[in-house]
């Protein structure tokens, strides 16, 4: 009798992880929900990770390996995701760790909600020893999204959802599938998905265990430097919220403005004003656009603005400030960072 489909399928690659996979396999081993298999691509290692693997394989039917040479993370996303037979793709990293709770809470909101395409949760970053400044307030940033709706807000001031916790619907995912377009994979994903109309969803808990490390991709990979996020935000910018307009209003012109504004031109858009609230910048013209107040954005004729600043705090202000002008978040304004 040929086996059942599971439910969910964890797709986990994995390149020289021997020291981290076992403590990855084992959480999933542990998980609460039991209809799940474990597809472990191991991305050409030298290490001892397929035999990590191979091992836990050994022991449960529900883990298998796929052995491919060492080509890409994207080569190896794709290649695992072929083989995925559940209704559901959970994505997972190996040098992470899974809460038990993780899958059964993940499934039970998708299954809720018919119209997610996917959901993520929260995270904690380990260990906390070394843990910076920016992680820590990635960290807390992260976990004040708990909504579709402040998933689509967030979406172009960092990734709004951590990776290692999307579980998707396996025929949206695989639709989509990854790609390499010179930025992060898995900020490109997302931006696709929200850029297609898909609703992406949170479990306001905090389910995974977020490793960071030197070898960590965010830190060592080119195309996770901040240049290439901001490309990518400016290129589904253009695409998407300034599609039909060449001209937009910037609120904002320090480093994060400053950035934005030039990878927006490579797609031929340009801001037609910059708003400022420093009184002693109001008046001047920056690269052909005036500076003008909040006070006299009221008189503009009504163009998509990108807030592009950096810090929660002063984001919040501007939300509130647009809001009160009878602007609508990701309609008629965007936060970006």
């Amino acid at each position: 009798m040929k086996p059942s489909a599971p439910e969910i399928s964890i797709l986990l690659p994995a390149y020289q992880a021997e020291a981290t996979l076992d403590g990855c396999l084992r959480s999933v081993a542990r998980q609460s929900e039991p209809r799940w298999e474990c597809i472990i691509v191991d991305d050409g290692s030298t290490d001892g990770t397929r035999a990590v693997a191979e091992r836990f394989a050994a022991r449960d039917g529900r883990f298998r390996v796929v052995a491919a040479p060492h080509r890409s993370l994207v080569a190896a996303l794709n290649s695992g995701l072929e083989r995925c037979r559940g209704r559901v793709v959970a994505r997972m990293d190996a040098d992470d760790v899974m809460h038990r709770e993780r899958l059964a809470a993940q499934l039970r909101a998708l299954d809720a909600a018919p119209g997610l395409a996917a959901v993520g949760c929260h995270v904690r970053v380990f260990p906390r020893v070394r843990l910076t400044d920016g992680l820590r307030a990635y960290e807390r940033w992260l976990a004040g999204i708990d909504s579709p709706r402040r998933v689509r807000a967030e979406a172009f001031v960092e990734c709004p959802i951590a990776h290692p916790t999307l579980m998707a619907r396996t025929e949206v995912l695989r639709r989509a599938g990854y790609r390499d377009a010179g930025w992060p994979e898995d900020y490109d994903l997302l931006l696709r998905l929200l850029g297609q109309g898909h609703e992406i969803g949170v479990v306001p808990r905090r389910l995974l265990a977020w490793r960071d490390g030197p070898r960590r991709l965010w830190r060592a990979g080119a195309t996770y430097r901040l240049e290439r996020f901001t490309a990518c935000k400016a290129a589904f910018l253009a695409a998407h919220f300034l599609a039909e307009s060449d001209r937009y209003v910037l609120w904002g012109y320090g480093p994060t403005g400053r950035g934005l504004r030039r990878a927006l031109l490579a797609h031929g858009k340009r801001p037609s004003h910059v708003v400022e609230v420093h009184p002693g910048r109001v008046g001047n013209t920056i690269h052909g656009a005036p500076v003008i107040s909040v006070e006299e954005l009221r008189a503009q004729p009504r163009r998509p603005l990108v807030a592009a600043v950096a810090g929660e705090g002063p984001r919040r202000k501007i939300r509130d400030m647009l809001s009160a002008l009878g602007l609508r978040e990701t309609h008629d304004f965007v936060c970006a960072a």
